[in-house]
């Protein structure tokens, strides 16, 4: 094969009078042989490297193994991957900016140019993890949130003020508009992207990676994007290439449709199960089938959404008719939607009924035996049929961690001058919130049709139900405006709180005072029911213990029901203003009826809503920043400081030291998340970080979350392992943060161990079960530990994004040898750990690792490193991926 097939393969596209280059597949299959079969997922990889082509990164034996996938020809190939642009939300993004701050000063430091630290890809940041429910149930609420945000994240706003006119290409969303992936998908992506190279016009896919897991949504519209760290996507617009292996991809079967009373939140609860249970971790799932011909854009999307749940890097629909529908419904323009329709079937790249690319292996459902469900109580992959959550919710209570199946009296309370009892099994939290559903006109319309129909017969939600609506979009205020349900909304207590991932994120803000001293004094076990895709341990809010997901309209249910021990298929939800009862189905909305009111969602609501996306209320731009290349850091800021990550650089790295004498900080099982790593809620008073911020002068009240402070790395490394759910097995019966300081017995916070191992010289180590770091693509979960002295996490396996942030922030990542754990080697976490020979480290490499235990005996396991590739080899040689850039930077 030719070196310079890139440039054999430019061809031109004649739309509208317009003429663009492209690089075509249909060339390049000259030289390559037939691609017409391979996944159109990977067809998009493909061009990507047809087109950044250069005999270096990318070079002819890469594009000659991705075209062999076909034949299994990629075995282990590693790629140079690059993404059109990067998108952020706030939560993440601060962080990233701070870090792009202090990449800027190291630079400044080491005598090179300050505006070389610059993005060299298109950045959309939006705010929309910061609001949190603070006022809920009336029509002030969301003014009062949108104005106590502002208040909270002023120093935060200013922060990102100053980014936005200091680094080029970055863009900011401001606050009160909609979440990330909404705004991603109704009109920041593209299907096809095109830009001007010198006196040409060159079309390519639109892709993209996110600073959150949910990034995959925009998969629905044809667009590849998935979720990586904040570091990796720092990396992506500084003009590092996305390393990747040549990933299998599983060919997802759709056909038939979906049952009268079953919506797209039962179906992608079901795909979740369906793709955990087969194992999907770092492939790529592909939509097909028959099945996608009639399945709207935002239920793709909704399905896209929940890869992270289901553990795939991205799930895909390809470009099709329904693409082009939903892209002119939201205002692209019809340039933009011919050239996509061009673009993509010029490339082979269009799906037909009928296509039955080459996949990995495949799974198929018929979307006719979708039923009814929810997940839960900690995990998104938990399905669970409507009728079964009564026994679900008695399972779970019965594993609670200190106590035996108790039945607990309900605890009596006050509110609003009347009496109540909260019973054993209260539903607290009702949200429609998150992108994964409030995206999706069907699901929205139907909350609101049903909500029309518990007002017509006289049902209201039990007086202990904190219920909330927030958004994705303010489209979705404008359809249920105009098709008049909000009033129905508003009377059951659903009124808007805001524009953002709120309840979802860990930001439901707190319940009312005599309901939390209730749920204490009773020791109740109580649940949430939000429309939105993590549920973890302590996510949602610390008293809550249970949180299930479900369809929006089936949140507005559980409020009137207010309780999990009600099977809602077969018993009553209330009573009717004449005392008749009144079942689930009886206000159960028809889908003849949700098609209807889905029919008055107009284009011109997207026009509207979007003309001045990037304008931001009075307060947004009231806020004035200097000009200067550099921060103006603040040595008293509890929000934004300088982080510590170059201070010790030099111009070249020092060579890899071997792991002598290692401590085990933690000692976890199975599925431990980002979120018990790097918690994202709320920051209790008595943990380090809020013992910090006392002594800082924030009274509790002011807290705000850990989420908001991530510019903040003193909060932060306290924050690390501080979620009040996390079990450490070192410290048996014990949640939260706790450990024990080695050698000895003295038990206190991981952080407080930590400082005194640092002060020592120990290095130190963190040893997990299976899928460590699942969830969010949360860097502080790598950033946190590196602060803390860990060098190495030994576990059964990693989730893909974390084992990437792990190794950016210079941390290695061993997996235990299989069929091996931390219990069949009878580990106590009172070993000590020695690892040799990281100087001549190689990716997938065999690494003996001596554990010492404290009689003195000692075990040398051989754990595989999960250092992949050859570019994340010289990341960690380098202590992270961004000291590489900066040296790259110099040099």
């Amino acid at each position: 094969m030719s070196s310079t097939l890139r440039e054999a393969c430019k061809e031109t596209l004649q739309v509208d009078n317009k003429t663009y280059h492209y690089y075509s597949l249909a060339r390049a299959a000259e030289a390559l042989g037939d691609l017409s079969r391979l996944p159109k997922s990977l067809k998009v990889l493909l061009e990507n490297l047809l087109r950044w082509q250069d005999g270096d990164s990318v070079t002819a034996q890469d594009i000659q193994a991705l075209a062999g996938w076909l034949h299994g020809a990629h075995a282990d190939r590693e790629i140079a991957y690059r993404p059109a642009r990067v998108l952020m939300q706030d939560f993440t993004g601060v962080p990233a900016v701070v870090d792009l701050a202090a990449m800027r000063e190291a630079v400044k430091r080491l005598g090179g140019d300050t505006h070389e630290v610059n993005p060299l890809s298109p950045v959309d940041l939006v705010i929309d993890h910061s609001v949190t429910v603070d006022r809920f149930g009336d029509d002030e609420a969301f003014d009062d949130n949108v104005r106590l945000e502002m208040a909270r994240n002023h120093e935060r706003y200013t922060f990102l003020r100053w980014g936005q006119q200091a680094f080029s290409r970055f863009r900011v969303v401001p606050p009160g508009t909609g979440i990330c992936h909404q705004v991603n998908l109704e009109y920041l992506g593209q299907a096809v992207w095109s830009e001007q190279q010198g006196n040409e016009w060159v079309a390519y896919p639109d892709t993209l990676v996110g600073t959150d897991s949910h990034t995959t949504m925009i998969n629905g519209l044809g667009v590849l994007g998935w979720g990586v760290g904040g570091i990796e996507a720092e990396a992506a617009m500084l003009g590092q290439p996305v390393s990747m292996l040549i990933p299998d991809v599983v060919g997802f079967k759709l056909t038939g449709k979906l049952r009268e009373g079953i919506t797209a939140t039962d179906l992608v609860l079901t795909v979740t199960q369906m793709l955990r249970q087969l194992g999907v971790v770092g492939k790529f799932v592909e939509f097909y089938g028959d099945g996608l011909d009639a399945l709207p854009l935002a239920d793709r999307a909704t399905i896209a959404n929940m890869a992270p749940e289901y553990g795939a890097t991205c799930g895909f629909f390809p470009v099709d008719e329904v693409t082009l529908g939903y892209m002119r419904l939201s205002g692209r323009s019809d340039a933009q939607v011919a050239l996509v329709e061009a673009y993509a079937k010029a490339q082979g790249m269009w799906r037909q009924s009928g296509d039955e690319p080459v996949f990995s292996q495949t799974l198929a459902l018929d979307m006719g035996t979708v039923e009814a469900s929810l997940a839960g109580p900690k995990r998104p992959q938990d399905r669970v049929a409507l009728g079964s959550v009564p026994k679900a919710f008695s399972a779970a209570t019965e594993l609670e961690v200190n106590g035996a199946p108790r039945a607990k009296p309900a605890v009596g309370f006050t509110l609003d001058g009347k009496q109540h009892a909260l019973p054993e099994g209260a539903v607290v939290i009702a949200a429609i919130t998150s992108c994964t559903n409030t995206s999706n006109p069907s699901v929205l319309m139907a909350a609101g049709l049903l909500a029309k129909n518990a007002v017509a017969r006289g049902l209201k939600p039990k007086p202990w139900v904190k219920a909330s609506l927030a958004p994705g979009s303010k489209v979705v205020s404008e359809y249920l405006d105009y098709a008049g349900l909000t009033p129905y909304l508003d009377q059951l207590g659903f009124n808007l709180v805001g524009y953002g991932c709120t309840t979802c994120i860990g930001n439901s803000g707190p319940l009312p005072e005599p309901i939390e001293h209730a749920i204490r004094q009773g020791d109740l076990t109580v649940g949430a029911v939000l429309s939105g895709n993590r549920n973890f341990e302590g996510r949602i809010h610390p008293l809550v213990k249970t949180n299930w997901l479900a369809s929006p309209p089936l949140v507005v249910a559980y409020a009137l029901a207010g309780t999990m021990t009600v099977d809602l298929t077969q018993e009553p939800l209330g009573e009717d203003s004449l005392g008749n009862t009144v079942y689930l189905k009886d206000i159960w909305p028809s889908s003849a009826e949700i098609a209807h009111a889905v029919q008055q969602v107009s284009t011109d609501m997207f026009h509207k809503e979007y003309a001045e996306v990037f304008a931001g209320t009075p307060e947004w731009k009231a806020i004035s920043v200097p000009a200067s290349d550099t921060y103006g850091w603040q040595a008293n800021s509890t929000y934004i400081r300088l982080s510590p990550f170059f201070d010790e650089m030099g111009v070249t790295p020092d060579p890899v030291e071997d792991i002598h004498g290692a401590r085990v900080l933690a000692m976890l099982g199975d599925s431990v998340t980002t979120d018990h790593i790097s918690p994202a809620g709320s920051i209790k008073a008595d943990s380090p970080a809020g013992c910090y911020l006392q002594e800082n002068g924030v009274a509790s009240r002011d807290f705000n979350s850990y989420g908001s402070r991530r510019g903040n790395h003193l909060v932060m490394m306290r924050g690390t392992f501080a979620n009040i759910r996390i079990r450490n097995e070192m410290v048996p019966g014990v949640e939260g943060g706790m450990t024990r300081l080695l050698p000895g017995n003295d038990v206190m916070s991981i952080y407080d161990a930590a400082m005194q191992y640092q002060a020592q010289g120990t290095p130190l180590a963190v040893i997990a079960g299976k899928e460590y770091g699942s969830g969010s693509s949360r860097d502080w979960a790598a950033k946190g530990p590196r602060l803390l002295g860990v060098r190495v996490v030994i576990a059964e396996s990693f989730e893909r994004i974390h084992r990437s942030n792990l190794i950016g922030m210079g941390i290695l990542p061993l997996e235990f040898p299989q069929g091996e754990t931390r219990k069949t080697l009878q580990l106590t976490g009172e070993e000590r750990i020695d690892i040799g020979g990281l100087q001549q480290l190689k990716p997938g490499a065999t690494i003996p690792v001596l554990f010492t235990r404290a009689d003195g005996q000692q075990q040398t396991v051989p754990c595989r490193c999960r250092i992949d590739t050859a570019t994340e080899l010289t990341y960690y040689q380098n202590d992270g991926i961004l000291h590489y850039v900066i040296r790259n930077m110099l040099h």
